[in-house]
């Protein structure tokens, strides 16, 4: 297995989904489990960093990972069992879910777990979701995440699931502190309506914008994204898709674009080095507008199903590129 170039810690959580009937099929899922494969699935040499529960759903948990080509040097066995969540559909297939995490697995790093570094050729680390806020793992990833920085580029997903973390004003400066830390982050139009809740999302980005990141990107949904580096902006408008649920569409947005950020050696001391060469544009637009299609794709499946390297190659010459 090639060594890893993106990094991801975050959680896995089995996924029970309605099958009909009042049945649930279990689904395995977790947003850094997904960025991570969604990543790998595309070409990329991607690890993850977790902590993996010790019953059954772990077992699948680490044969799903391998299947993928996650790298898995990085996992640890843990004691404690794997996470849940029961899924839930609105009339227009968005998810919403009910969580079973207290003590469970995914949260309760230990000390000497985390590696000391990251191999050298680690070109990006992602953090986010509920991992990075969720007590008392969350500190054990901050300090992690602040020591390999630097080389490396660290990214912040919030993707902020309230029933778990919160909202308010502790919940708020805690993801602005890691906006801070970071030189790309990715955040949702939901994500922010939970920050703030009376504040239009794009004057929120430019805000994070101008607190340290190179590079933050909003995504909208069935609207697309838009990425802002400066005082550059731009848009990418999604493709029309008959809806089959949106459960690891983000996951598969941030595992997209982080690799066609290291395609374009557009991360670690490239991606400020590529933005002051190449504009926003032209450095990192190719990349956005691979996210919102992969991120498309996986809404017209069911569950956390992130697009081939050949299925995403394809629906990028099936939809015309849509850029302002």
């Amino acid at each position: 297995m090639s060594s890893p170039v993106i990094a991801v810690i975050g959680e896995n959580i089995v996924d029970l989904v309605p099958a009909g009937d009042g049945l649930l099929q279990p689904i395995l899922g977790g947003s850094g489990a997904n960025t991570a494969v969604a990543a790998a699935r595309l070409g990329t040499p991607t690890a993850l960093l977790a902590r993996i529960g010790s019953d059954a759903f772990g077992r699948q948990i680490r044969e799903r990972l391998a299947s993928d080509g996650v790298d898995g040097r990085f996992l640890v066995q843990a004691a404690q069992p794997s996470s849940l969540a029961v899924v839930s559909f609105d009339d227009q297939r968005r998810a919403s879910y009910d969580f079973w995490v207290t003590g469970t697995a995914d949260w309760q790093w230990q000390p000497g777990e985390l590696p000391e570094k990251l191999p050298d050729s680690v070109r990006a680390l992602l953090i986010g979701s509920i991992a990075a806020l969720q007590p008392p793992g969350a500190a054990a990833i901050a300090a992690f995440a602040q020591r390999v920085a630097g080389p490396v580029t660290l990214a912040f997903d919030p993707n902020l699931r309230p029933s778990i973390v919160g909202t308010g004003p502790e919940v708020t400066a805690t993801v602005e502190r890691l906006v801070g830390m970071s030189q790309l982050v990715k955040v949702s139009d939901e994500d922010l309506d939970h920050l703030y809740p009376s504040r239009d999302p794009s004057a929120a980005v430019a805000q994070w914008a101008a607190s340290g990141p190179a590079l933050v990107v909003l995504t909208r949904g069935g609207d697309g994204a838009e990425a802002v580096a400066g005082d550059e902006h731009i848009s990418v408008a999604a493709p029309k898709i008959e809806l089959v649920d949106t459960v690891g569409a983000g996951d598969s947005f941030a595992g997209t674009l982080l690799h066609g950020l290291a395609g374009a050696g557009a991360l670690g001391p490239g991606l400020s080095r590529a933005l002051a060469e190449s504009g926003l544009a032209d450095a990192v637009g190719p990349a956005v507008r691979a996210a919102v299609v992969a991120a498309a794709l996986t809404c017209t499946r069911e569950g956390a199903d992130p697009p081939t390297a050949a299925e995403l190659a394809t629906a990028l010459t099936r939809y015309p590129q849509n850029r302002s």
